[in-house]
């Protein structure tokens, strides 16, 4: 605040400059009313029974996806990344819900969405495009703004115009609230356009792609690989939960470790790199986030509500004890960054040396980063 009142007659004074009085308003509320700026993903993907390469690519890729998401920034401000998961097509779901589920509601609770991918099972169905669309433009939390990336992913290898909600009116729908719409077809290009996976994307100012849902994700090892995960390892003992839900997810941020490590190394890796990030923050249960965000009060939590090493602890040795956390936690990020930098030369070299595939991750990342350049995003190339 004293920085502020230091500063407010220099401002004054370059306001007044402005002749236009409009102009003058327009700065004086783009100054103080400066918000975060948000780009959500809401992925549709289709679990019937055709479908185990999509869901696999989508397990396998989201670490990767989320990195490259967080490297955005609009106005100076990095990217609030929000991911929403819808499943369509699955005949063990809801009849009456026209075999619709949402899966995961806009979240930046980025371990819950890779717990439920890796929940997903395929089953056969019919898919309503139509009606996935438009449940998830009416039932999400999308931002009001304008100014944010709001962004549909809907993937799948049936027709387009399967149901009784109306495609062309769900998509008219989505992109009147600033929602746009991709598709994304899992086979021929010329089959998707006869089936009208194109045209839902021209409807709603959205990029139709196409994958071999069924390709092989590529997975370059690097020499960086073997460090970086020795300090994931390091990373996870700076996290302390707290309260009814913090060891459960804890737990979880371990299973989806494992997760990771089993599809393979260098999905492991990819999300180590997404934990050294400023979208992976745990504040609703770890204490060092919860402090940062100013979430909680240190000397209001019980007893109860601690951790182990922190439940002897004087209030003032607590604050000590977070701020050594924090610190280790920097450090280690730093160091995982450092390495990534390197990584990523390795991999730009190896991926020079062959053409690039079909997948969901290299068709999405594309569209994404077009999509956010005309809304003034910078993204890192």
């Amino acid at each position: 605040m004293k920085k502020l009142i230091g500063i407010l007659p220099l401002l004054i004074l370059f306001i007044s400059c402005i002749p236009n009085k409009s102009d003058q308003a327009g700065f004086f509320s783009s100054f103080f009313n400066k918000k975060q700026p948000v780009i959500q993903v809401a992925l549709l993907l289709d679990t019937s029974s055709s479908m185990d390469g999509l869901i696999n690519q989508a397990k396998t890729q989201l670490w990767k996806i989320v990195n490259e998401l967080a490297t955005t920034s609009k106005d100076g401000m990095d990217s609030n990344i929000q991911i929403a998961l819808y499943e369509y097509g699955n005949s063990t779901l809801s009849v009456s819900d026209g075999y619709i589920r949402k899966v995961v509601p806009l979240t930046t609770d980025l371990d819950l969405v890779s717990e439920k991918l890796f929940e997903l099972k395929t089953q056969g169905g019919d898919e309503y495009c139509g009606a996935v669309i438009q449940k998830a433009t009416n039932n999400l939390d999308w931002t009001a703004s304008f100014n944010d990336l709001k962004l549909i992913f809907i993937a799948g290898n049936e027709r387009f115009n399967q149901g009784t909600v109306d495609f062309e009116a769900a998509c008219k729908a989505a992109i009147k609230k600033g929602i746009v719409v991709n598709t994304i077809h899992c086979g021929d290009y010329q089959e998707g356009i006869n089936e009208f996976w194109k045209k839902g994307a021209d409807l709603a100012d959205g990029k139709y792609l196409t994958i071999n849902q069924d390709e092989a994700v590529v997975q370059i090892n690097t020499p960086f690989d073997d460090e970086i995960m020795k300090l994931n390892n390091s990373l996870n003992k700076t996290y302390l939960s707290f309260g009814n839900e913090g060891q459960k997810k804890m737990e979880r941020q371990s299973i989806q470790d494992s997760n990771a490590q089993q599809l393979s190394p260098s999905v492991a890796v990819e999300r180590a790199i997404t934990k050294s990030s400023k979208t992976y923050n745990n504040a609703s249960w770890d204490i060092v986030d919860a402090v940062e965000e100013e979430a909680i009060e240190l000397e209001e939590l019980d007893t109860e509500s601690l951790p182990a090493e922190m439940k002897d602890l004087k209030v003032e040795e607590r604050k000590e004890f977070v701020e050594e956390k924090r610190k280790e936690r920097l450090a280690i990020q730093e160091k995982i960054n450092v390495l990534n930098t390197q990584r990523m030369d390795f991999i730009a070299n190896e991926n020079a040396k062959s053409e690039e595939a079909a997948t969901l991750d290299n068709v999405l990342l594309k569209a994404v980063k077009s999509q956010a350049k005309q809304k003034n995003f910078s993204v890192k190339e």
